[in-house]
C-alpha cells in the first residue's frame, strides 16, 4: 500500500491591498480550489498560521504578515500553461516585468479560469515563484482586470519575499496615468481619506472612518492636460488599498472615464468627443494604466525604474480629444 502525500504548504505574504482583510477571505481569494468551508475547517484545526501563531477565522491580517496554510491534498499544479501573446519589458533570472493588456485577469478565479496572466507566465517562463501558491506563480502585486500596464513578476521564492515586502514597507514608486471625468481646479493635490469595504455592495471600497476595515489612504495626482470636460492625471498612490485611486478620484468629483463601479458609465462615444452623432465606441474599460513603476532589485540592489507607454486605446481617447475638446 503506497503511502499517502506528506502535506503541501502554502505561504503568502499579505500584499498592502489586502490589509485588514480577514484572514478565511484572503484565503479564499488566495486558493479558489478550496470552498469557504473547508478553509474554515483548516482555521479551526489550527491548520493556518500568521507570523508563526495559530489564527482565528475573523482575524484581521496587516500587510507584511507571512500567512501559512498546511493541507494534505494542496494542488502541486498551477494553471495550465497557455499561448498567450505577452510584452515582456525586462527579464533577469529573479525576475521579469510585464505591460499587462486590459481585459485580463491577473490570476484564476471564479468564472475566471482561462485567459490569465498567471496561465501566460506558465508559458513564457521555465521558472516562476510558488510563494503566493500553485494557482499564482509569480505573482507578487495586482492590477485589476481593466487596468492595463506594467507589473512585477517573480521568478524566484527569495525575489517574491524581497519584492513583497519593498510593497509592504511602500518603498515601491508607482505612477498610473488616468482619463477622468471632469477638470479641477488645482494643478496638483493629495487626497488623504480613509478606506474601507462598502457598507451595501461587496464588490466596491468606499471612503469610510471609523471602521474595522478602514486604513489610511494617500494618493497624489497632477493634472497633465485639460480638455473640456475630461483631464488626463498623472497619479501616484504611496499606499496600495484594493481600489484606491478609482474610490480616491471619484470622491473628489474626477471618476475615471468609463468606470463601471465607481464612474457611473461604461462606454465612451465617438460622438460624446467630437459633437457629432457617431455612436461608435472609443473605450469601453476604465481609462487607467500603471505607467511606471520603480523598485530595487532583489540580487543586485539596484534602483530600477520601468516603463509602459499608455495603453493604444486610452492613447487614443487622449488624441481625439486633443483634436475634439481642447480647453
Amino acid at each position: 500500500m503506497s503511502q499517502p502525500d506528506p502535506p503541501q504548504q502554502h505561504v503568502a505574504v499579505v500584499p498592502e491591498e489586502d490589509d485588514a482583510r480577514r484572514v478565511d477571505a484572503f484565503l479564499a481569494a488566495q486558493l479558489p480550489m478550496y470552498s469557504r468551508t473547508r478553509l474554515g475547517e483548516a482555521i479551526k484545526a489550527g491548520a493556518v498560521q500568521v507570523d508563526g501563531k495559530t489564527t482565528k477565522a475573523s482575524y484581521r491580517l496587516q500587510a507584511g504578515q507571512v500567512v501559512s496554510l498546511t493541507l494534505p491534498d494542496l494542488p502541486r499544479e498551477g494553471p495550465a500553461p497557455e499561448d498567450i501573446p505577452l510584452v515582456v519589458v525586462h527579464e533577469d533570472d529573479a525576475l521579469a516585468v510585464v505591460n499587462k493588456p486590459p481585459g485580463m485577469v491577473v490570476h484564476p478565479s471564479k468564472g475566471h479560469g482561462r485567459g490569465t496572466l498567471a496561465a501566460a507566465l506558465q508559458h513564457h517562463f521555465d521558472r516562476l515563484s510558488q510563494v503566493a501558491g500553485a494557482t499564482r506563480p509569480g505573482i507578487v502585486h495586482r492590477l485589476d482586470r481593466d487596468t492595463s500596464g506594467v507589473i512585477v513578476v517573480a521568478k524566484t521564492d527569495e525575489a517574491h519575499l524581497a519584492l513583497s515586502a519593498q510593497f509592504a514597507a511602500r518603498s515601491v514608486e508607482k505612477e498610473y496615468l488616468a482619463i477622468v471625468c471632469g477638470t479641477s481646479d488645482r494643478d496638483r493635490d493629495v487626497i488623504e481619506r480613509p478606506i474601507g469595504v462598502h457598507p451595501q455592495q461587496r464588490e466596491k471600497m468606499a471612503i469610510r472612518a471609523d471602521h474595522a476595515t478602514s486604513r489610511p489612504a494617500e494618493t497624489r495626482y497632477e493634472v497633465l492636460e485639460r480638455f473640456v470636460g475630461f483631464s488626463l492625471l498623472s497619479v501616484r498612490p504611496k499606499t496600495g488599498r484594493t481600489h484606491q485611486i478609482r474610490v480616491h478620484l471619484s470622491s473628489i468629483g474626477l471618476p475615471i472615464l468609463c468606470d463601471r463601479l465607481y464612474g457611473g458609465r461604461a462606454r465612451l462615444q465617438q460622438g460624446e468627443v467630437d459633437g457629432g452623432g457617431d455612436t461608435a465606441t472609443l473605450l469601453d474599460r476604465q481609462a487607467l494604466h500603471a505607467h511606471r513603476l520603480a523598485i530595487t532589485h532583489p540580487t543586485s540592489g539596484e534602483r530600477l525604474e520601468f516603463i509602459a507607454p499608455l495603453a493604444d486605446d486610452v492613447q487614443a481617447v487622449v488624441e481625439q480629444m486633443r483634436m475634439h475638446r481642447t480647453a
